[in-house]
């Protein structure tokens, strides 16, 4: 299982992002340009010494993460989805795709994945913090592949 970022822009979520997969065993890919510079020291602190347990992979543009990633499926988190993630079925190969925290992903990405998926919420609220999205997402994933750790 691996986690992509789409032009992230808070370095803080990216931070907490890259501790969750190192917690989880899920790999990270960050698809440039971010909104930040990589050795801004916040992401550094969010993520603490657990940097050293993730594996990053860094990417110029979506069609090279894209071309990266090979026939794994490319599953889009996305509130503009009717499909809930509770009730999509994963596999464990899955690449759970997450857009910018402003904006989400432009509309040729978002066609280029194979699946779209959304976790249920209120009506009344836009959308979630992207790093508990990710953990969201992330857990139930395994917990329907069966590959959760420990």
């Amino acid at each position: 299982m691996r986690i992509a970022l789409f032009e992230p822009e808070i370095a803080g979520n990216v931070g907490a992002i890259l501790r969750l997969g190192a917690c989880m065993g899920a790999a990270l890919d960050l698809i440039e340009p971010m909104g930040f510079a990589w050795d801004d020291r916040r992401v550094r602190r969010t993520a603490m010494d657990y940097i050293d347990h993730v594996t990053i992979a860094r990417h110029a543009g979506f069609d090279a993460f894209r071309s990266s990633i090979g026939s794994r499926r490319l599953v889009l988190l996305t509130t503009k989805s009717h499909q809930s993630a509770y009730d999509f079925e994963f596999t464990a190969d899955d690449v759970l795709l997450f857009g910018k925290e402003s904006a989400g992903v432009p509309t040729a990405v978002a066609s280029a994945c194979n699946a779209r998926v959304r976790i249920p919420m209120r009506p009344e609220v836009r959308s979630m913090n992207l790093a508990t999205s990710a953990a969201l997402a992330l857990g139930e994933a395994m917990r329907q592949t069966s590959t959760l750790p420990g």
